[in-house]
């Protein structure tokens, strides 16, 4: 009898990816995983019940509903991100905070497109490419604590969504050659924000090393990979 796969997650970044299955009866994740290596994943012939893929691009900003307009999304990002005539300027409604991420996924876009056009669910359609800000926004509130602070870390940019109750009070990304720089910035945020680390849980999207969690413990009640 044949197992059955409910859901597959891949993250994919400019150095390449990794994917998390979701069954009845268990989860696995697989390391960070090099570009070449797509077309020989076994996991990735398989077909699924829902296939979600994640693109690491800092070229997104949370746009309220209200002041949303779909037909001049360029104008909405460009004042925040390095955006390129070329492009390819689009948004995207969360609903949870009544808002819309503007982005463009031209930052690995050869690679989540190889993505895509591989792992398919079983009626056989490709999933769109979203950015990681977009599944942190939609997943923060999940989180059990009050204080919510979500982060993923990759290519040298930290991601980071903290929501305290329902509201969100961050959305935003850093650039952060090291993990070092990383830390300042999540630091950084929960002190102008009055968070207290002493009494929160940061939660990771993305593998962190053992030192790098170690780090964390220093500061935060407890670290979390999700």
């Amino acid at each position: 009898m044949s197992r059955n796969i409910d859901r597959i997650s891949i993250q994919v970044g400019l150095s390449g990816y990794s994917f998390k299955i979701q069954t009845a009866d268990e989860v696995r994740t697989s390391p960070w995983m090099s570009a070449e290596r797509i077309f020989s994943t076994p996991e990735f012939l398989q077909r699924y019940d829902k296939v979600e893929i994640s693109v690491f691009t800092p070229k997104v900003t949370l746009v309220p509903d209200q002041f949303n307009n779909a037909d001049d999304a360029l104008s909405m990002l460009s004042p925040v991100a390095d955006v390129q005539k070329d492009d390819d300027v689009t948004s995207i409604s969360v609903p949870e905070f009544a808002a819309s991420l503007v982005y463009s996924n031209n930052i690995g876009e050869t690679l989540s497109r190889a993505v895509s056009e591989t792992v398919m669910d079983k009626d056989g359609n490709k999933s769109t490419p979203l950015p990681e800000m977009y599944f942190m926004l939609r997943s923060v509130l999940d989180l059990q604590d009050y204080n919510k602070i979500l982060a993923s870390y990759m290519d040298g940019v930290l991601y980071l969504v903290i929501a305290q109750g329902r509201s969100l009070l961050l959305c935003n990304s850093f650039q952060a050659p090291d993990f070092t720089t990383a830390q300042y910035f999540i630091f950084l945020a929960m002190k102008n924000l009055q968070l207290n680390p002493e009494v929160s849980t940061i939660c990771f999207r993305t593998p962190l090393t053992d030192d790098e969690e170690m780090s964390l413990y220093r500061y935060f009640k407890n670290v979390e990979l999700v």
